[in-house]
């Protein structure tokens, strides 16, 4: 693991001169490349070192992490055009890189709250430096400190489990949960919810989404939403035994929240803020099953987040290419698309029948996984699914069919095609979201 980390290093000098903008971008390219290699086919922990390791869950964590990084500098190419402290942008989304790998890839359990919590300044930076709008401050702040504030009882429940057990190791953890009582699961669990985000400590993500740059939205999409449900993943085999008895607060809680958030999504008329709101909607159901401590719902959660990591973090690209165009996020200004660029139509059906869950996308796995553990943990269930999937859809179809049909807004005189860098980056998102399907037990049989 360190060879790895040793080369994303070696990067950060070739960031002082912002002409080696696509020198680093290729670089990048070039360590994803490597790792798809370094994939653990026996499916337990390997490549260990000091406090760093990798198993199937850490390989396909870090390599969406790597992958979405390099899809950022790709997707921020107009940083480097108008030379706005382009040397310092990709500094930002190196040290990101570095810090999210170092996260995934922890196999003790303080490290990994130190790399978890650390992963947040240069997101803070992204959105306070490239952000759009004076309300970025505001966003920085919110998402600061609704996570900072959760996740500071999670310290606490770290070192309490340290004095219990006598070690942090993530493989040498069992399920003695005499040591767990209601405060001490409360504050595992609290920190890890708010990062994904769970309904109703949810409001820090639109706000940083609608306010941060694309490569902002791509890596809180993309990535940082997972660290949550990779904590959960790592602490539950010492939560097990009390999981059962709370169990059924957060499942009730996040999918009913997931169906509020869903019928927000129906009324908002910002394409960032709709794709924002549908992210915490597939949250949801990712909460859900996790919490469900069945077979199929922690299997499949895994590969609802890799889906959602790559599908969400397309979306934003293509809401940045209107954006890029007609300086406007809304879907009034945004309407009749289809007639000015039909190329990029079709990327926007592509990533949106994704989002609905379509074949062969990896999202239908997932969801297909999530479906049948959370109805097998309670048919009851099923009442609230069947309206969170239509609405799902529904909200999807209404992001499609306002933004490519329609009239078009009258004040727009020219616009360009889409240029062979986002057909590529859009490509890049779409590609490996359809073909991991072909190997799914990579992506669900991996307990």
């Amino acid at each position: 693991m360190l060879k790895f980390l040793c080369f994303l290093v070696f990067l950060i000098p070739l960031c002082i001169y912002s002409g080696l903008w696509w020198l680093v971008c290729s670089m990048m390219f070039f360590v994803s490349f490597l790792y798809l290699f370094f994939f653990p086919y026996f499916f337990c922990w390997g490549g260990l070192s000091y406090i760093f390791g990798c198993d199937l869950i850490s390989y396909g964590l870090i390599l969406l992490s790597l992958w979405i990084c390099v899809l950022m500098i790709l997707a921020s190419e107009s940083v480097f055009r108008l030379n706005y402290f382009s040397g310092f942008f990709l500094f930002v989304v190196i040290i990101l890189t570095i810090l999210l790998y170092c996260t995934f890839s922890s196999i003790s359990l303080l490290s990994f709250y130190i790399f978890f919590e650390s992963s947040l300044i240069p997101t803070l930076f992204l959105i306070l430096g490239w952000g759009y709008q004076p309300e970025r401050v505001q966003a920085g702040i919110y998402l600061l400190f609704y996570t900072l504030l959760a996740s500071l009882p999670l310290l606490v429940g770290i070192l309490f489990i340290y004095n219990s057990l006598g070690s942090l190791c993530l493989f040498m953890l069992n399920g003695n949960s005499y040591l767990v009582g209601g405060l001490f699961y409360l504050c595992m669990v609290f920190a890890f919810l708010v990062s994904m985000p769970m309904f109703m400590v949810h409001l820090w993500l639109p706000s940083a989404h609608v306010e941060a740059p694309v490569s902002g939205s791509m890596i809180l999409a993309g990535v940082l939403l997972k660290l949550g449900g990779y904590g959960l993943l790592r602490a539950f085999p010492v939560l097990f035994k009390f999981g059962f008895k709370f169990g059924v607060v957060w499942v009730a809680l996040s999918l009913v929240g997931g169906l509020f958030v869903s019928l927000f999504c129906m009324r908002q008329t910002d394409l960032k803020s709709l794709i924002a709101y549908s992210s915490v909607a597939h949250m949801s159901m990712v909460i859900g099953g996790i919490m469900t401590l069945n077979y199929w719902g922690v299997c499949s959660s895994f590969a609802l987040m890799v889906a959602h990591g790559l599908c969400s973090s397309g979306l934003f690209c293509l809401s940045n290419i209107s954006y890029e165009r007609f300086s406007s996020r809304s879907l009034l200004i945004n309407s009749g698309l289809i007639n000015l660029m039909p190329s990029m139509a079709m990327w926007w059906f592509l990533l949106s029948s994704c989002n609905m869950a379509a074949p062969p996308s990896l999202n239908l796995l997932g969801e297909i996984g999530l479906l049948s553990s959370l109805v097998s943990w309670s048919w009851c269930l099923m009442f609230v699914l069947v309206f969170l999937s239509f609405f799902s859809a529904a909200y999807t179809l209404y992001l499609y069919s306002y933004s490519q049909h329609g009239s078009i807004y009258s004040g727009i005189y020219s616009c360009s095609l889409g240029y062979v860098r986002e057909f590529l980056l859009l490509f890049l998102h779409w590609f490996p979201l359809n073909l991991i399907i072909l190997k799914v037990d990579v992506s669900v049989f991996w307990i």
